[in-house]
């Protein structure tokens, strides 16, 4: 009984500003959940505190992410708990507001939460010592490469590749496969942390030491044309435009540069590595290479097989979905296996007790989701690894087998 499967919780609605407690289950993936029988009393609960960006400016990938963290919830408890136990999943909207990031993480954590589900690159970074004083194991969908260094974030976990791996994936991919004279990359991203997370953990040096000649291009909030960016990239030479944003404005881009005509190779970073992107962008998206930790929902994987099934059982489909939902699924998914363990162990549910049995996890099947994960006491990064994905006829195929990030 040693890997989660399934999840039981959450109501699924796209829902906004509210907060919603549900008892749901967890339930084992590739196993099944030992214990049994249900959700119990309140007392036997364990109680989990969560915030998503279900209305701020990456709500068009954060629905998908919290929807994926409330299913897994559900199916969860439909399975009967984790070692019998149900989980209280307590979340909310916080519209991307550090502040409110804050406040929410203080409120759920006074209520009992043992494990922290967070969101954004920039309330995650600036709740990394809190959240370390509090011993509250955190996992967020920020990628921040920094966010998995023990030294500098001892509770945080990270179950998906960095940013800075992806990108040094990314790069290096375009270094190999460039026929002649130096690389001309242009990185185009969000304006915030999140944003320029790829380039200033490392991507910046290791460009300069593949003979990539690389320039960062800021991609304003809430622009609805990126001509300006792309007469400036189209001064520079580029032939390749990397995208650390979300869908929406990575599709704004790709249809404005192909109406210019840029001849150039576009690559997505996760975020905007979605159906989404090609449902907003339509023809523009083809041919766009995306670096993608987690598996859409049309690749058929173990991983994505639970989920198909648990929407099923709530007459949903998983059309209209992204791999943000696989995302916020899995992640969970490897939290509630770590919890499974100390249950196992016979030990108190404690947040250092939950990090210590995290960081036993060696080559953790996410159900072929993503690379299997390995987490220990000196490197909370558990994945380093991912496929690269291409557009081809309005549909995400992988393009090559998964590939491990080059040191950096």
């Amino acid at each position: 009984m040693s890997e989660i499967e399934g999840i039981h919780a959450g109501n699924g609605r796209r829902a906004a500003g509210w907060r919603k407690r549900s008892a749901a289950g967890v339930a084992m993936l590739l196993c099944a959940v030992c214990g049994g029988g249900g959700p119990g009393a309140d007392d036997n609960s364990i109680t989990v505190g969560a915030i998503f960006d279900l209305t701020g400016p990456t709500a068009d990938v954060g629905t998908d992410y919290g929807d994926g963290v409330r299913g897994f919830a559900d199916w969860i408890n439909g399975q009967g708990g984790i070692e019998g136990r149900p989980i209280d999943l307590i979340y909310q909207d916080y519209g991307y507001q550090v502040d409110r990031a804050e406040q929410l993480y203080s409120q759920f954590v006074s209520e009992g939460a043992v494990i922290f589900m967070g969101w954004g690159t920039g309330d995650t970074e600036a709740l990394r010592m809190r959240i370390a004083e509090d011993e509250i194991p955190f996992s967020s969908a920020s990628l921040s490469h920094r966010l998995g260094d023990p030294a500098e974030a001892p509770y945080n976990f990270l179950l998906a590749t960095t940013y800075s791996d992806q990108f040094r994936i990314a790069l290096d991919w375009i270094a190999t496969n460039h026929a002649d004279g130096t690389p001309i990359v242009a990185l185009m991203h969000n304006a915030s942390p999140f944003g320029l997370s790829p380039a200033n953990q490392g991507g910046i040096e290791f460009a300069e030491a593949r003979g990539i000649d690389l320039t960062l291009y800021e991609m304003p909030r809430g622009a609805v044309d990126f001509t300006a960016e792309f007469s400036r990239i189209r001064q520079s030479g580029a032939q390749y435009v990397v995208f650390q944003n979300t869908s929406g404005p990575a599709a704004v881009a790709l249809q404005n540069a192909r109406s210019l005509g840029l001849d150039a190779t576009f690559f997505c970073l996760n975020w905007c590595s979605n159906a989404q992107v090609i449902q907003l962008a339509g023809e523009a998206a083809e041919g766009l290479m995306g670096t993608m930790p987690y598996a859409p929902l049309t690749v058929d994987v173990p991983g994505t097989r639970v989920i198909h099934d648990y929407l099923a059982s709530r007459s949903e489909t998983a059309e209209g979905r992204t791999n943000a939902y696989t995302q916020g699924w899995w992640t969970f998914a490897a939290f509630a296996e770590g919890m499974r363990r100390v249950l196992a162990a016979g030990q108190e549910l404690t947040g250092a007790s939950i990090k210590a049995a995290l960081e036993t996890l060696s080559d953790y099947d996410m159900g072929g989701v993503t690379a299997p994960v390995t987490l220990t006491s000196t490197d909370h990064r558990g994945s380093k690894g991912l496929r690269i994905f291409r557009v081809e006829g309005g549909v995400w195929v992988p393009f090559t087998d998964f590939i491990q990030a080059p040191a950096s």
